[in-house]
């Protein structure tokens, strides 16, 4: 059967799109999604994003690793999928959707799509790094050579180890450019490599950087391997509500399987 994708990226962390508001997608062919995935095999993705109707939203988002497994929630790949939404005409500028963390609002204009991400309410601060969940599991911690470390070994050491075993952390390390400028790197569960850009982690990083008095700013730009992206959120009572993640939408080809 022929199956009609296409490929979106939010600053080089680049995703399949598929239109499965027809239910004709066969979301149990895990080894089917991680061929689609396969940059020399199939299509090339950091994961799979299906956009499926929602009885009273605009759209439900489901998402799957480059692995074939379906994860938890990815912050660009969710501003790409609103972007994938607009170009479908299922919104104009604005929707409302349902994704595995739950409900998210999204805007887009001129290209940039702001994407609500969920509230915060627990940073783990540890003697080398913070721990929090942004809709994912993010471990964050300072490295001061990030441009020559060596992201994948690094990262994967920490990612299969305590506390976080098989389950397993996503990882970035962060270098301070400024009171509001970070650069940051991240190692992607699922994908077991870099990616370019990593939307829950650079939402993570912002809260991280604010929790430990790095920065008193609540409009943060992430400096990313593939661009930039801005985190804005405000605090009351050590909660981190109204987090909204913020960068381009690029919508790249389409073809046909």
């Amino acid at each position: 059967m022929q199956q009609t994708f296409y490929k979106y990226h939010g600053t080089g962390n680049d995703f399949v799109m598929i239109d499965n508001r027809q239910q004709t997608f066969n979301k149990k062919d895990t080894k089917h999604i991680a061929f689609l995935c396969d940059r020399r095999f199939g299509v090339g993705a950091d994961g799979l994003i299906l956009l499926e109707n929602h009885p009273t939203l605009d759209f439900k988002m489901v998402y799957y690793n480059a692995d074939g497994n379906e994860s938890s929630m990815c912050g660009n790949g969710g501003r790409c999928l609103v972007a994938f939404a607009k170009q479908l005409n299922v919104i104009s500028n604005k929707a409302v959707f349902e994704a595995i963390d739950g409900l998210h609002h999204a805007s887009m204009e001129n290209g940039i799509v702001r994407l609500q991400m969920q509230d915060v309410d627990t940073v783990e601060k540890h003697p080398q790094h913070v721990f929090l969940n942004t809709g994912s599991p993010h471990h964050v911690q300072f490295e001061e050579a990030i441009e020559n470390f060596d992201i994948k070994t690094k990262g994967a050491k920490i990612r299969y180890g305590a506390p976080y075993n098989q389950a397993g952390s996503n990882v970035n390390f962060v270098k301070k450019i400024s009171d509001q400028i970070f650069a940051v790197r991240t190692y992607e569960r699922g994908v077991e490599d870099e990616t370019l850009s990593c939307g829950t982690g650079v939402t993570a990083v912002a809260i991280a950087m604010h929790a430990l008095k790095e920065t008193d700013k609540n409009l943060i730009t992430l400096k990313v391997q593939g661009g930039e992206l801005q985190v804005s959120f405000d605090v009351e009572n050590g909660v981190y509500k109204n987090v909204w993640l913020i960068g381009p939408a690029t919508y790249v080809y389409s073809g046909i399987l």
